[in-house]
């Protein structure tokens, strides 16, 4: 658990906290989930890194509310400032009552605010782990290429303490695809391979592992991944996506038939199906060098008359301007399995996104929808722009 020492109470600091909670994910990993929040992040914020052991903890007598001092004997100076100069021992102006653990270690991140040293963070270590010489490393390259970075960052998703893993594995959340996929044709399969066939790998790893074994992997690795996938006992919560992409990386044929199977198979529980949707997503966005987009296409239609998931797949053929689908999209509209708001709201936003030059048809339904409840229609088109400023609806019959 974290040791929280203090809220931030610097506007500048508060706001650039809040920044860490966000992230542009357009081109992120797309296998990849978690906090987008990471220790090097942070680190770069900080105005010093410290990490040693708590020690002397003592209240103040005079203070009703329990303030006090507590001593950091320090081990290693992950992030250096000129108050600190040569000291070993640094008074933290916070009473830390011990843990039972005395092996117990705290990664200490500090501001320095009219001379003071404010410590306002304080992560928790076992005395042999490698946190702050992973932390250091990671500040070591943090201006280097993206290339550099991943390297670096792989070298610890298997690290033994939870914390760096996490972190090692935020970092390629975090990184643009393109970087990942330049970096993950290099990579050692065999490892790779290894956290895959690892029963106590996490089930959100998997669609990241999965994904860099369909990059580095050879034709044999597409079988683990396939017996991975058709394992009942394996129960893939997270991660089947990642899955399906690197198998039909590694065997394209094979792969992409056991993916469309999946998609047209209404009987195969949504999450199957979702995942199926998400690596065809995956290849019209980042791979149409192996599967064509036109393939893409075809392959997600049959998510269409697919109740539970049609929005879904409406959307996506939205997005990528798939206006000769229109036909298939609008006769949704006002169906008896299909009647609800949120499919009839996403065949409207079709219509509307249309242009009128693409589909007489959209352009008609529009019209007629504008006809009977202008609020509604005006509504949808309100949210579209929110999407895309730059662009409006065609708001075709207005």
């Amino acid at each position: 658990m974290a040791l929280h020492l203090r809220r931030f109470t610097l506007p500048g600091l508060a706001a650039a906290a809040l920044l860490l909670s966000t992230a542009d994910a357009a081109n992120c990993c797309p296998f990849c989930a978690g906090d987008s929040s990471t220790l090097l992040k942070e680190a770069d914020m900080a105005g010093m890194i410290l990490y040693g052991k708590l020690a002397n903890p003592r209240l103040d007598p005079k203070d009703p509310n329990g303030a006090g001092t507590t001593d950091l004997i320090v081990d290693t100076v992950v992030k250096s400032h000129d108050i600190l100069g040569d000291k070993k021992t640094v008074t933290l102006p916070k009473y830390i009552p011990l843990e039972k653990d005395q092996d117990t270690k705290y990664l200490i991140f500090c501001d320095v605010y009219k001379g003071k040293i404010d410590p306002y963070r304080g992560v928790p270590a076992k005395a042999d782990s490698r946190i702050a010489t992973y932390l250091k490393g990671a500040l070591a390259v943090k201006d280097k290429s993206a290339a550099d970075k991943l390297k670096y960052f792989f070298d610890y998703l298997d690290d033994g303490d939870g914390e760096v893993s996490s972190d090692a594995y935020k970092e390629f959340a975090n990184a643009d695809y393109k970087d990942i996929r330049g970096v993950g044709e290099k990579l050692p399969a065999e490892k790779v391979a290894g956290w895959i066939k690892d029963p106590n790998t996490l089930s959100i790893r998997m669609g990241l592992y999965g994904s860099l074994l369909g990059l580095c992997g050879k034709p044999e690795h597409a079988k683990l991944l396939r017996a991975a996938l058709d394992d009942p006992d394996h129960k893939l919560s997270t991660g089947v996506d990642g899955m399906l992409a690197g198998y039909v990386q590694l065997a394209p044929k094979e792969g992409w038939e056991y993916l469309t199977a999946i998609i047209a198979d209404e009987k195969k529980e949504f999450m199957q199906r979702y995942a199926g949707l998400r690596a065809a997503r995956f290849f019209h966005e980042f791979r149409n060098d192996l599967i064509p987009q036109a393939r893409v296409v075809a392959a997600v239609l049959p998510l269409l008359t697919q109740k539970d998931i049609s929005d879904l797949a409406i959307e996506d053929l939205r997005k990528w301007g798939c206006w000769d689908q229109a036909e298939k999209v609008l006769e949704l509209y006002g169906k008896p399995a299909f009647d609800v708001p949120i499919v009839k709201r996403a065949v409207m936003r079709f219509a509307l996104t249309c242009p009128p030059e693409k589909s007489k048809r959209a352009a008609a339904f529009v019209a007629e929808r504008r006809r009977e409840n202008a609020k509604y229609v005006e509504e949808i088109e309100e949210l579209l722009s929110y999407e895309n400023p730059k662009a409006t609806p065609a708001a075709a019959g207005k």
